[in-house]
């Protein structure tokens, strides 16, 4: 598997972005979908990665700083015809890794509090994270669960 930071200029992730937003219309509440466009994924204070196996794509995810110190992971998605092959642990853990070279000291992350989103939740716990109140900019929301990092 190669992770490389990726543009989002390929019809491929395009397509894999599409079915994020689709997954969090299906099971969530329009209110508190927090998934990000490819517009929004686009901006600076973002680095999106993407992992692939020859040109096939398997999934991605990114870091967005809230500060020097402070990241939040967003957009984790691995594609379905990838699933439960350990394509959502290479890239989480990739960026665990790239957040402590890059000397934050927390991550965070918004998730859906749904049955759904019981398995990104369970891959976050076993990678230390644990469930805390809203950050930056987020509220309470019963759809919503909050977990963070100490790095």
């Amino acid at each position: 598997m190669e992770i490389k930071i990726d543009d989002l200029s390929g019809n491929e992730v395009a397509v894999l972005i599409s079915e994020h937003l689709q997954g969090m219309t299906e099971h969530s509440p329009p209110e508190s979908i927090h998934a990000l466009d490819l517009s929004q994924l686009k901006k600076p204070d973002i680095t999106f990665w993407s992992a692939w196996e020859g040109n096939d794509l398997l999934g991605c995810g990114a870091l967005k700083e809230l500060d020097p110190q402070h990241a939040e992971i967003k957009s984790m998605r691995t594609s379905s015809a990838h699933l439960r092959k350990g394509v959502a642990k290479r890239l989480l853990q990739h960026m665990v890794d790239i957040a402590k070279e890059r000397g934050y000291k927390r991550l965070s992350l918004e998730t859906g509090s749904m049955d759904a989103f019981e398995p990104a939740k369970r891959l976050y716990e076993s990678f230390g994270f644990q469930y805390c109140k809203p950050f930056s900019d987020y509220v309470e929301d019963p759809n919503s669960v909050f977990m963070k990092k100490e790095l």
